[in-house]
C-alpha cells in the first residue's frame, strides 16, 4: 500500500508562543510552494496576519506579543488555520472571511474575487486640488461636483464602497453578472452604511442597468486569459474563474465595456480600467482612444483612463 503523506502540522501544537508559530509558519510556506499575492505578497506579512486574526489580536501588535505562552486551545486552533492554508491551499481571505484596502474590511468569501487593485492608489487622487498629490492624477475632476459614477465587475463592492466615501456627493451603481458576488456586495454595502447611496444591478456590463450617465466609469474586470487562467497557482483558482477569465486574448469584457461607455458618460466624463499585463494589447487594438497609463508606486502603470471625447469619436 502506498504510505500516506506526512502531515506537515504534525506536533505543531506543541509551539508555545506565537514567535514560534510564526517561524514555523514561514517555513512552512516556502517548503510547500504557497502562493502570495492574493492579501499579501511576503510568506512572513500573510502568517502573522493569519496568527494574530486566529488570537484576536490587534493587527498593530508589538512585537511583545509573539512571546506570549499560549493555550491549548490557542495552539488548536493555529494548527487548524495552518492546516486549512498550507494543506488545502486555502486563500488565507477566505480563512478569516476578511480582506483590508487601507483601513476599510470587506467581508469576502468564495463567491467573489479576494480585494485587491491599483484602484487604491488611483481613487484618492481623483479630484485633488492641483498641487497636491502626484501632477499625472489632476484628471480635470472637481471632487464636490462628481454626481454619478459607477464600478463595473464590483465583486464584493469594495471599490464602490471607496468610490462613495471618496466622492460624497455622488450616487454609486455597483454593477455585476453573479448573484453570489452581489450577495456579498450587498454585506459590505450594508456594513458600510451605504445603502441609500450604493446601488446594486446584476448585468453583463450595462445590458441591464438603466440608462442614466456618469461622470466616472471604473472597472476592475476579468482580464486574465483563458490559458492563463488555466495554469493559475491553486490559491487563484479558488477564486470564481467569472471574475478573473477575460476570455482568449483577455479583452472580452473591456470590448464590450468600451463599446457601451460611449453612451453612459457625461460630456467630461472618463473611463478608468485596470488591466494587468494588457497595456500593449489595449494600446494595439484601441489605440484611437489614445488610452492614458496612470502612474502607480510600483511602476506597472497598469490603470488606463479614456476621456469621454475620444470616446464618443471612436469608430471600432
Amino acid at each position: 500500500m502506498p504510505r500516506k503523506p506526512a502531515d506537515p502540522l504534525a506536533g505543531a501544537e506543541r509551539l508555545t508562543t506565537p514567535g514560534d508559530w510564526l517561524e514555523f509558519a514561514v517555513a512552512l510556506y516556502a517548503e510547500h510552494d504557497l502562493a502570495l499575492g492574493q492579501i499579501a505578497t511576503e510568506a512572513h506579512d500573510e502568517a502573522l496576519y493569519l496568527i494574530l486574526h486566529t488570537l484576536e489580536l490587534p493587527m498593530d501588535s508589538d512585537e511583545r506579543v509573539l512571546a506570549k505562552k499560549l493555550t491549548p486551545a490557542q495552539r488548536r486552533n493555529l494548527t487548524e488555520v495552518f492546516r486549512r492554508r498550507v494543506v488545502e491551499h486555502t486563500p488565507a481571505a477566505y480563512i478569516t472571511r476578511e480582506a483590508w484596502l487601507n483601513d476599510l474590511r470587506f467581508y469576502v468569501d468564495e463567491r467573489v474575487l479576494i480585494p485587491r487593485s491599483y484602484f487604491l492608489e488611483i481613487i484618492p487622487q481623483l479630484g485633488a486640488e492641483a498641487g497636491s498629490g502626484d501632477p499625472a492624477l489632476h484628471l480635470g475632476l472637481d471632487r464636490k461636483k462628481v454626481r454619478h459614477v459607477v464600478d463595473v465587475c464590483t465583486g464584493s463592492a469594495c471599490l464602490a464602497i471607496v468610490l462613495a466615501k471618496h466622492f460624497p456627493s455622488a450616487r454609486v451603481d455597483a454593477v455585476d453578472l453573479s448573484p453570489d458576488a452581489l450577495e456579498v456586495a450587498q454585506i459590505n454595502v450594508r456594513a458600510h452604511g451605504l445603502t441609500k447611496r450604493v446601488t446594486l444591478h446584476q448585468s453583463d456590463v450595462f445590458d441591464a442597468v438603466p440608462p442614466v450617465r456618469y461622470d466616472i466609469i471604473l472597472s476592475n474586470p476579468p482580464y486574465e486569459p483563458s490559458a492563463h487562467c488555466d495554469k493559475l497557482p491553486l490559491e487563484f483558482t479558488r477564486e470564481p474563474r467569472l471574475a478573473l477569465d477575460g476570455g482568449g486574448d483577455g479583452l472580452d469584457i473591456i470590448r464590450k465595456l468600451l463599446r457601451q461607455a460611449r453612451d453612459r458618460l457625461t460630456p467630461q466624463g472618463i473611463v478608468l480600467i485596470e488591466v494587468g499585463g494588457l497595456g500593449p494589447a489595449m494600446d494595439r487594438e484601441f489605440a484611437a482612444l489614445k488610452p492614458r497609463w496612470l502612474p502607480t508606486a510600483d511602476g506597472s502603470d497598469c490603470v488606463c483612463l479614456i476621456e469621454a471625447t475620444r470616446l464618443r469619436a471612436w469608430h471600432e
